[in-house]
């Protein structure tokens, strides 16, 4: 499962991660732009206090595992490799970005295809729109946060734009579909 966002997302991140039902074994990759300058292990850090999940930032080559949380290293992009993997990059930005969501839900897309999850939430920029048509391609399923109710709406109104998005949810009904999977 993949959740990305922007602005305000920290925010809704601690809500969900924390509501996650014990036994929960579906991996979580966050890609949430930051600054380069992030403190390392920060949002893992402070998170880890608030669920029994393990929580962690991905490295190059880790192997995914069930029932843990990671989270995309600032200024990389993170890739989800065919041997399930992680793999890091410093190419180019994307949409401003480094981690951008659009890189990380493509190469999850084309690895994971119909049993991948990808969601949108609060942002100020449409990254993530792109990843979102490729998971819809690939047979995923595709949710965005209601704009209704995101900090900035830019962010889940592109990817609802798209035509691609299967549901638009509040951060509770977010937390409410996750824990049924």
């Amino acid at each position: 499962m993949l959740i990305g966002g922007s602005a305000g997302s920290i925010e809704v991140i601690f809500k969900i991660i924390p509501a996650l039902r014990d036994g929960f074994t579906i991996p979580v990759v966050l890609v949430i732009h930051r600054p380069a300058s992030s403190k390392e292990g920060f949002i893992t850090d402070v998170l880890s206090t608030k669920t029994p999940l393990y929580l962690k930032e991905a490295t190059e080559k880790e192997i995914i595992q069930p029932g843990t949380v990671y989270l995309a290293p600032a200024d990389y992009h993170l890739l989800l490799e065919k041997d399930h993997t992680f793999s890091l990059e410093a190419s180019e930005k994307v949409q401003y970005s480094r981690p951008s969501i659009d890189v990380t839900f493509e190469a999850a897309a084309e690895q994971y295809g119909e049993t991948l999850v990808g969601i949108i939430l609060t942002g100020a920029n449409s990254d993530g729109s792109k990843g979102i048509e490729a998971i819809a391609r690939h047979g995923g399923h595709t949710i965005a946060q209601d704009p209704a109710t995101a900090e900035i709406s830019t962010m889940p109104q592109a990817a609802i734009s798209t035509g691609k998005v299967q549901q638009v949810l509040t951060t509770e009904e977010i937390i409410i579909f996750l824990n049924s999977l």
